[in-house]
């Protein structure tokens, strides 16, 4: 009977011990969000992203008038693919119709797996990994008001858009599995006519690059290759873009990407936290946040680079 309350005794020592690291190692991940207190650059960044996002789907939404000319492009970009020998779209599309629970994955993906997921993960860089949050907030804006450009001058017609009588018979998988173009999507924010660049994919794209960059760990890296990967075969299963939009989305978000690290460069050229006006005026924090710097890991980094002698 003793030996049996000994066991007993030891094993549940363990296991509040096991309970007590558990709870210990939660609470120090949970501590961004636990010691968390709204300033004014929180209210900002909300601000920020709820004018720019509404304005830059508003905008797309409205270039919708020029249907024969988008489809007349549309058809354009489908006679440079067959050119290449690259127009795959209808082979590979009829490779997978006749799999409709796979077909219904890829519908699912396309309507939750771009903006559900971007928010999500922006949240997660937000508390846990400020430096990529702002790389990846600035890039992400930058690229979609270089996208604009393309959409409101360029209209460009989706392979599911294309008449049938041009003989490409392409299926709009997202209309036939909801009866309606773009379902929990307000009207006024869809533009039937952006297929070019493709921005699913390269918001998608961004964003795993900003995943990857803030962790090393394997599973998570291999989410991050994972998901745009996922998004350019799915924009194309489904027809809703060709295979040069998710390709032509590289370069922009790469334009993206070099405006938002030389806005940074320039602006720590000129004011670095070790500067007068960095040291004495308020403001040039707030330029900071503006152009994606964060300034307390600018001055870790300084902390810990060498001091000349």
């Amino acid at each position: 009977m003793g030996l049996g309350r000994t066991a007993g005794a030891a094993a549940n020592s363990t296991l509040r011990t096991h309970l007590h690291t558990t709870m210990t190692k939660i609470t120090y991940a949970l501590n961004p969000v636990l010691k968390w207190r709204p300033g004014p650059k929180d209210g900002a960044e909300v601000l920020l992203l709820a004018l720019a996002l509404p304005i830059y789907y508003l905008v797309r939404g409205q270039v919708t008038q020029r249907v024969s000319e988008a489809v007349d492009r549309g058809v354009g970009i489908v006679h440079f693919e067959q050119s290449l020998g690259i127009f795959w779209e209808p082979d590979l599309q009829r490779a997978i119709l006749d799999y409709h629970w796979f077909v219904d994955g890829l519908n699912y993906f396309y309507l939750f797996g771009h903006l559900p997921v971007i928010g999500a993960l922006a949240v997660w860089l937000y508390f846990w990994h400020r430096p990529q949050y702002l790389l990846m907030r600035n890039a992400f804006l930058i690229s979609g008001a270089i996208a604009l450009v393309f959409y409101i001058n360029f209209p460009t017609a989706p392979p599911r858009l294309l008449p049938d009588h041009l003989g490409f018979h392409l299926t709009d998988t997202v209309f036939d599995q909801y009866n309606t173009g773009r379902p929990y999507t307000f009207g006024g924010f869809v533009n039937e006519y952006a297929a070019f660049p493709s921005m699913h994919f390269g918001w998608n794209m961004l964003v795993g690059l900003a995943v990857w960059l803030a962790t090393k760990n394997p599973f998570i890296r291999a989410f991050a290759v994972l998901m745009p990967f996922g998004m350019f075969t799915d924009i194309i299963l489904t027809a809703n873009h060709y295979l040069l939009d998710p390709i032509a989305a590289i370069p922009v978000v790469a334009l993206g990407l070099a405006i938002t690290l030389g806005g940074r460069w320039l602006v720590l050229r000129v004011l670095s936290p070790e500067s007068k006006s960095a040291r004495e005026h308020g403001w040039v924090s707030w330029v900071y946040w503006l152009v994606a710097i964060d300034e307390a890991s600018v001055r870790q980094q300084q902390q810990r680079a060498p001091q000349p002698a």
